[in-house]
C-alpha cells in the first residue's frame, strides 16, 4: 500500500494521525533537500526536476487530503464553546498552520525544478515595468515605499515569455519592500545598451552583509524566518532560460540594486 495513502487516512482518524502525517512528510522535504545541495550545475536541475515530479504525486495530492480534514476538524471543534475545545482548536490551528507551510514549500520547490515551457514572444519591456508597477502600486503604498521608474522614450524589445519575466521582476520588488521596513525608495530602471537591456532594481533597505551577498543566489539560503530560499534562485535560473545574467550589488545601510541583463532583438539590436 502507498504510504503516502495510509497516513492520509489517519489523518481522517483524527489528530495524532495529522500530525503523524506531517512529520512524516517533512522528513521526505528534507531528504530531498540534502539531495538538492550535494548536487550541481546541470546534474543538479536534472536530479530535481526527477525528483520533483515524484514529490508532486507522492505528497500534494494527500496533503490536500490531510489539508481538508483538519478543516473539517476544525469545523467539528468550533461547535464546542468550552474551553478544552477552544484548546483543541489553537492547537489544531498550529497544525494547520504547519500544513499550509509545507504546501507552500513544495510549490516553492516545484517552480525552482521543474521543467519550464518558455512561451517566447517580443515584447517592449518598458510595457511590462509599466504593467507591473501599476499592479504592485497599492502594497509599496501601504508600505511608505515610493516607487519610482525611469524608461526610455523608444521601445526596448526582448523575447520573453513575458508571465516569467514579471514573476522574476515581481519577486525583486517583494524583497525590496521587505528590506525597508519603515518605507523608502524603489526605483526601477531600463536601459539599452548595444545588443543588451538592462532593467535595474534599486531600494533603500537595509541592504547586504558580505555574507548575505555570496550566499544571495545559494538554494535554501534565507534571512527571512519562514523563507525557503528558493526565491532568488528560482528568479536566476527564470533569467537564465532568457540567455540572461542577474547581478546583485548592496552595502548595508545603504540599499541594494539587481541588475538584470537580457538581450535585445530587431532593431534594437542594431
Amino acid at each position: 500500500m502507498n504510504v503516502w495513502w495510509f497516513l492520509a487516512g489517519a489523518a481522517a482518524a483524527g489528530p495524532l494521525g495529522v500530525l503523524l502525517a506531517i512529520w512524516l512528510a517533512r522528513r521526505t522535504w528534507r531528504t530531498a533537500r540534502k539531495l538538492a545541495a550535494r548536487s550541481t550545475g546541470r546534474q543538479h536541475l536534472a536530479e530535481l526536476a526527477q525528483l520533483a515530479g515524484g514529490l508532486a504525486h507522492e505528497i500534494k495530492n494527500p496533503l490536500s487530503t490531510i489539508n481538508m480534514n483538519l478543516k473539517l476538524l476544525a469545523e467539528d471543534l468550533a461547535r464546542g464553546e468550552d474551553e478544552d475545545h477552544r484548546r483543541w482548536l489553537r492547537r489544531l490551528g498550529v497544525v494547520r498552520a504547519e500544513a499550509d507551510r509545507l504546501r507552500a514549500i513544495l510549490d516553492d520547490f516545484l517552480r525552482f525544478a521543474g521543467r519550464y515551457e518558455l512561451s517566447l514572444a517580443v515584447a517592449d519591456v518598458r510595457r511590462l515595468i509599466e504593467e507591473l508597477v501599476d499592479f504592485f502600486a497599492p502594497q509599496a503604498e501601504a508600505a511608505h515605499v515610493l516607487m519610482r521608474t525611469a524608461l526610455p522614450e523608444r521601445p526596448v524589445c526582448c523575447r520573453v515569455d513575458a508571465k516569467l519575466i514579471k514573476q522574476a521582476l515581481l519577486n525583486l520588488m517583494i524583497n525590496a519592500v521587505q528590506a525597508m521596513e519603515a518605507g523608502g525608495e524603489l526605483m526601477i530602471r531600463l536601459r539599452a545598451d548595444r545588443d543588451r537591456a538592462a532593467i535595474e532594481v534599486t531600494d533603500t533597505g537595509r541592504g547586504m552583509t558580505e555574507e548575505e551577498l555570496a550566499r544571495a543566489f545559494q538554494a535554501y539560503y534565507s534571512t527571512k524566518k519562514d523563507g525557503t530560499g528558493l526565491g532568488l534562485p528560482t528568479m536566476r535560473r527564470i533569467v537564465r532560460e532568457h540567455d540572461g545574467t542577474i547581478r546583485v550589488h548592496s552595502e548595508p545601510g545603504k540599499g541594494t540594486r539587481f541588475v538584470i541583463v537580457l538581450p535585445l532583438v530587431g532593431d534594437e539590436a542594431a
